[in-house]
C-alpha cells in the first residue's frame, strides 16, 4: 500500500481518494504505510499513526511482509489484534484487508496464515476483504517487474475493491 516503485500519483492512497471523489464523496485518504513493514512495525507505529482525532476509518492491510518472511501467523495475529484494539479504543472504524499465503511454506502455514484475517474479522465484527490482491496477484500485466508489487493498473483494481468495501460500510 506504500506505493513501492510507483510515482506518487499512482500510490493507492491517491488513486483511492480520486476514485471516492469521482463518486461524489469527500474523503481525505492518508497513506500511513511504510514500504516493507511487517505487522510488528505497524504495531510500533499504531498509537502514533492513529493519534489524529480526524481519523474515522483505517484500512488495515498488514501481514504480507510477515508471510513473505515466514513469520509465525500467531505473531501476525497478535500484532493485528493489538492494532485493532488501539483503533477501537480511539473509536476508529476498521476494514481489514486480508492476504493469503502461497504453499511454499507448506499447507499448515498457509492454513494458519490465511485464517488470521477471518478469525480477527469475526472476533471483532469488522468488515473483511478476504484477499486484497485477489484480482492482481500473479498477473504480470498488473504488477511491476518484481512480480509482487502492483503497477498503476493493478493499483486501480485494488482501489476499486477498497472503495466498494468502504461504500458498503458507510
Amino acid at each position: 500500500m506504500a506505493g513501492y516503485g510507483l510515482p506518487a500519483e499512482y500510490h493507492l492512497s491517491t488513486v483511492l481518494e480520486n476514485d471516492l471523489t469521482s463518486e461524489g464523496y469527500n474523503f481525505e485518504v492518508i497513506n500511513g504505510s511504510v514500504s516493507g513493514s511487517t505487522s510488528a512495525n505497524g504495531l510500533n507505529r499504531a498509537e502514533w499513526s492513529l493519534s489524529d482525532s480526524d481519523i474515522s476509518l483505517i484500512i488495515l492491510c498488514l501481514g504480507a511482509n510477515d508471510m513473505l518472511r515466514g513469520i509465525n501467523p500467531e505473531e501476525t495475529k497478535k500484532n493485528l489484534e493489538k492494532i485493532i484494539q488501539i483503533a477501537n479504543k480511539k473509536k476508529i472504524k476498521i476494514i481489514l484487508a486480508g492476504m493469503v499465503a502461497p504453499k511454499s511454506y507448506g499447507n499448515i502455514y498457509k492454513k494458519k496464515f490465511d485464517n488470521v484475517y477471518v478469525i480477527l474479522s469475526k472476533k471483532h465484527n469488522i468488515p473483511l476483504i478476504p484477499f486484497l490482491l485477489k484480482d492482481v496477484a500473479l498477473k504480470p500485466d498488473l504488477n511491476l517487474n518484481d512480480g509482487i508489487h502492483p503497477n498503476k493498473r493493478g493499483t486501480k483494481i485494488i482501489s476499486n475493491i477498497i472503495k466498494n468495501k468502504i461504500l458498503e460500510n458507510l
